[in-house]
């Protein structure tokens, strides 16, 4: 009780730390896995905790006023994965997403859901109910979680370059009025993506790992790395990443002032 009423203290100081709000952060769900072995636990179990948790960032997300998540969810590097692990967190991937379709918070928040990543990659059963998810959404615009599975950043790179060549070769686009913003377009032809403000990578790994490499990246986002586990991160460790971003934005507004 203690602990919860102090924590609920330093989230509310943190909440008016921060005035400036990202439109669009970015989470890098790491430590599933460590978190059910160091509790003993079944890696199925961590990874429905990691689920658990997500589901409460969205809602803190949503209260907050972030109107743009992107989750980095299953990359291409994990259908390396044993079988096993790789059919469970389908399975879990499939009621997540079937779970959308009546979810009264995404409805009552008008949130859109979208996948990002290669589709093709994915077993059948599971694109099936992530396109109903998307279509049951389509016409939300107040709120956009961008779900990445079966996704790489210089994946997705090289599939926007092989669109606009596609697009050259028909006459659409002039090649030599290519820019960033016609890159930008090509990447996701869902729901537009704007630019990443702010990353966090949760489990103490200091890296970005092929994520959002041209929204991010490109775009110099804040990031926030920290150390609990996944399904052990709080509200008050996403306001302390929301605290990095805001500094960032009153350096930035300082040497504007200062120039």
């Amino acid at each position: 009780m203690l602990r919860s009423g102090i924590e609920r203290l330093y989230g509310r100081y943190l909440r008016w730390q921060v005035k400036h709000i990202p439109r669009h952060v970015a989470v890098i769900q790491d430590g599933n896995r460590r978190f059910a072995r160091d509790q003993g636990l079944d890696t199925a179990v961590g990874h429905r905790l990691g689920a658990d948790t997500t589901e409460q960032v969205l809602d803190w997300a949503c209260e907050l006023g972030v109107r743009h998540i992107t989750l980095y969810t299953f990359s291409t590097e994990n259908f390396r994965r044993e079988r096993s692990e790789l059919a469970s967190l389908f399975a879990l991937f499939r009621e997540k997403f079937i779970a959308i379709l009546t979810d009264e918070r995404v409805h009552k928040n008008h949130i859109r859901v979208q996948m990002i990543g290669d589709r093709s990659l994915l077993p059948d059963d599971l694109l099936l109910t992530i396109e109903a998810a998307e279509k049951a959404t389509l016409h939300y615009t107040d709120y956009y979680i961008n779900i990445a599975l079966a996704y790489g950043g210089r994946n997705e790179i090289v599939h926007a370059a092989r669109s606009i060549l596609d697009e050259v070769n028909q006459g659409i686009i002039d090649p030599a009025a290519i820019n960033p913003m016609t890159v930008e377009s090509h990447l996701n032809r869902g729901a537009p993506i704007p630019p990443v403000d702010l990353i966090i990578r949760t489990g103490s790994d200091c890296r970005t790992s092929n994520f959002l490499p041209w929204l991010a990246n490109g775009h110099e986002s804040a990031v926030y790395f920290c150390a609990p586990y996944w399904p052990a991160f709080r509200k008050i460790d996403l306001l302390r990443a929301m605290r990095v971003y805001d500094q960032r934005m009153r350096l930035k507004e300082r040497a504007g002032w200062n120039s």
